[in-house]
Order: structure tokens, then sequence, then C-alpha cells
């Protein structure tokens, strides 16, 4: 099976982000029926509208940073910070003087709860299942590529 590559960043954002939003590009991911993931660039003074929604989101700072608002709290954010948007709460976020750049992660639905994943606790397998044994892995040779001439600039 080949290696599925999903591209983002300059040159594959679209030109606007989500609906409310100004100074924003932005790429989904990917998206499905369990949630989305999309990257999102914020230019300086760009913005999310405060808004709500059903889902779970965190917003990851990977570039820059900026603030958010989650509820009636406003806190400043920075690369290497996550943000719980939570479900059906007033949630967005801004840049003043700075750029920053994002992943959100949205999952469907406010939390597991209902399908019975939680933190800590594992599901009953049902009567007669017989528990799989833990897997004897091991490591792979590595494949290389041929060294390369660094002056030459990265490998194509």
């Amino acid at each position: 099976m080949p290696i599925e590559v999903r591209r983002f960043g300059v040159g594959h954002r679209r030109p606007d982000g989500p609906p409310g939003s100004e100074g924003l590009t932005g790429q989904v991911i990917h998206g499905d029926g369990r949630g989305s993931v999309a990257e999102l660039a914020f230019s300086r003074g760009g913005r999310i509208e405060p808004h709500t929604n059903p889902n779970t989101t965190y917003f990851i700072v990977i570039e820059g940073g900026g603030w958010t608002l989650v509820g009636d709290e406003r806190i400043r954010v920075a690369a290497g910070e996550a943000i719980v948007w939570p479900a059906n709460v007033v949630h967005g976020a801004w840049t003043d003087y700075s750029n920053m750049r994002a992943i959100v992660v949205e999952f469907a639905g406010s939390d597991d709860a209902a399908i019975g994943i939680l933190e800590g606790t594992g599901l009953e397998l049902p009567p007669g299942t017989t528990p799989v044994s833990p897997g004897e892995g091991h490591l792979v040779p590595q494949n290389r590529p041929a060294p390369h001439d660094r002056s030459e600039g990265e490998p194509v």
C-alpha cells in the first residue's frame, strides 16, 4: 500500500478561513465522520470570530502566537501550546502584531463517553472472547537514501 501524503502549508491553503474569519488562510488535512484536522495560518490582525460548535476541538499552535478566547476567559497562546475548545462553549482566536500557525483537531461530538471510551477505563470483552496476547515485534532495517553532497541542497 503506498504512503498517502496530504499536503498543507504555503501553496496549499485556500484563501479564506472558516466563516466569520479574516486575515486567515487554511487547508483541511483530513475530514470524515470522526472529525477533522486542518492547518490555519493567521496574518497580523487575523482572527476567527467568537463562535460555538457541538464538537470538542484542540487548537494547537505550531508557530508564532496570538490570543484565544474560551468562554469569558482570554489568554495569550504561543507555539508549543494546545488549547481545548470545549463543545458548545464560545471560543475564538486572533493575532495582533504577529503571525500564527495552528493545527486544529476537531472531534465529532462533545466526547467519547457515549461509546464507552473513558480515560483509564477499558471495555469488558464479551463472554467467551479470548484476549489478544501482546504482539512480539521487531525493528525493520532502515531504508535510507544514499548520502548526498549537502552543498547541493536537499535531495529531490
